[in-house]
């Protein structure tokens, strides 16, 4: 079977294979593994690709058809203009002809076209809402609309979306995105299992921050925690993985409030790379205006990190029964209070890590092919 894919993910093509954004591209690697093709309707840039983006595993099975080319580079991609809508129905129109199946990824311009046009075109077609299901203050109205189309029944397949919410259709159904494979939760049981005989007290404590630096993402709350600390006679050090539109502004924040000896920046990485950081952190901060669920608290529960998150999608549920603590999106000071009372009482809140390391094992991108198999099979009637 051929897979029509419709994404916001801008795609390259460089030294003879589809590159994209790391966290989408291995979790396409999945759906790749389930389909003979996959037909991607994507903005298309020229390389080299950015430093944290990796290739397909199997390029010879990607094709690409682009709505749009040129207006960005990686994820600093421009918005979406209105007469770039016919393009884009355009290209999703030849990936459905191409196509035996289509999957759609929501939130985002493309989804939208998608939710409208391929009800049409397609008898087979799935849709994962990456965003947060719920409504929240700011959302976008395209955003509502997209989320309006998917529940309704003019679209004719499940949608997947992160938690168990009241009064939805049949159709959506609670799906989670796995996190990392067999080997690389094998390596994390272990990072976990040393963090829970080291002593915090021997050393400063060690904060992480995973993702793009957006305003939405909230960093500067980070910063903001790390100068009341500061001012307590309090050191945390804090490591800022993730590249981004706000990351100069994040940089004369550090050097306005002097911060420059305990925050360092280490720009957009590969996902080998991330999970270094994973093993030396000890907490990881999250306090976003809106999520879903977020990869890189599941990632670091795993490592056995103490996770701060924000009051947002699923990240209550996930923190919950002890496995973390969540406090309202950029709010430094409680963030600040968070740390305090982590440096104060390591043992408490290693054993808080340790609980949500045992809980994270059970999502895989291993256990992601087999649910995405049987869903389909089921939804479909189909035996990928």
């Amino acid at each position: 079977m051929k897979l029509g894919v419709a994404t916001i993910c801008p795609h390259i093509y460089h030294e003879g294979q589809w590159w994209s954004y790391e966290p989408y591209v291995l979790e396409m690697n999945v759906w790749n593994e389930l389909f003979d093709q996959l037909i991607v309707v994507a903005p298309h840039d020229q390389g080299p690709p950015p430093q944290f983006w990796a290739p397909y595993q199997n390029s010879a099975k990607i094709s690409v058809i682009p709505y749009r080319r040129d207006k960005g580079r990686g994820l600093d991609q421009a918005p979406s203009s209105p007469w770039e809508f016919p393009r884009m129905l355009l290209a999703l129109a030849q990936a459905a002809r191409q196509s035996d199946a289509f999957h759609v990824r929501a939130p985002g311009s493309i989804a939208l076209c998608g939710a409208l046009l391929l009800p049409l075109l397609q008898r087979r077609l799935i849709a994962k809402f990456a965003g947060q299901w719920t409504g929240y203050p700011g959302e976008a109205r395209t955003v509502r609309w997209q989320r309006a189309l998917l529940q309704s029944r003019w679209w004719r397949g499940p949608v997947t979306v992160y938690g168990e919410w009241p009064e939805q259709p049949p159709h959506v159904i609670p799906f989670f995105t796995s996190v990392l494979n067999a080997e690389q939760t094998a390596r994390a049981r272990v990072a976990a299992t040393a963090k829970q005989n080291d002593s915090w007290q021997q050393r400063n404590v060690r904060l992480l921050f995973v993702g793009r630096l957006s305003v939405a993402k909230n960093v500067s709350a980070l910063l903001k925690a790390l100068a009341q600390l500061k001012a307590d006679g309090i050191t945390v050090a804090l490591d800022i993985v993730g590249d981004g539109p706000e990351r100069d502004a994040l940089e004369r924040m550090t050097d306005e409030w002097e911060l420059r000896d305990r925050v360092r920046f280490a720009g957009g990485l590969d996902f080998a790379r991330v999970l270094d950081f994973y093993e030396r952190a000890d907490v990881l901060a999250l306090v976003s205006e809106t999520e879903g669920w977020p990869k890189a608290i599941a990632e670091a529960m795993a490592f056995g990190l103490v996770c701060i998150g924000s009051e947002r999608g699923l990240v209550p549920w996930m923190l919950s029964e002890g496995r973390g603590l969540t406090i309202p999106p950029g709010d430094a000071d409680a963030l600040a209070t968070c740390l305090r009372q982590i440096v104060a009482d390591p043992a408490r809140y290693q054993a808080m890590a340790q609980r949500a390391a045992a809980w994270s094992r059970k999502y895989s991108l291993e256990g992601l092919r087999d649910a995405l198999r049987q869903l389909l099979n089921r939804c479909w009637q189909t035996n990928l």
